[in-house]
């Protein structure tokens, strides 16, 4: 099964910024703290410049920023900033027409998946970036 880190890495990205106490850091730092190359951080970069999480500077010297306080940032900002994946997608298996439960699954299941989305996503509302880097002290 696939599965998608990009809003573990953004996290790691975020935390590294606002750890780096306000001072500005390039990719190349950040992607050594993830463990990947710079261009995949700067292409999640700019997933949370265009949602105004982070301020970049471009150019030899280009480094980013918090945008603004730790506090003010909830990992459901992150999350959202990197069009993160729902927690659980329904299958596209084609329905068998002899089984009933072939045939209504996918509707019994799509309330439940939402109500799981909005759970989800209400519990990183509730989380501050600020209680990230608490824990890593």
């Amino acid at each position: 099964m696939a599965v998608n880190r990009q809003f573990s890495i953004a996290v790691h990205i975020m935390a590294g910024l606002a750890a780096g106490c306000d001072r500005e850091m390039t990719s190349g730092r950040l992607a050594m703290s993830v463990n990947t190359s710079p261009s995949f951080v700067r292409r999640v970069v700019a997933k949370l410049s265009r949602a105004n999480l982070v301020e970049t500077t471009t150019g030899k010297t280009g480094a980013c920023r918090l945008a603004k306080n730790a506090k003010n940032i909830s990992l459901l900002d992150i999350y959202r900033a990197v069009d993160a994946p729902k927690a659980f997608a329904i299958h596209t298996y084609k329905e068998q027409k002899s089984c009933s439960v072939s045939c209504k699954i996918k509707a019994a299941l799509e309330h439940v998946l939402e109500k799981t989305q909005h759970s989800l996503e209400n519990s990183l509302r509730d989380i501050s970036l600020a209680e990230i880097i608490s824990d890593l002290t």
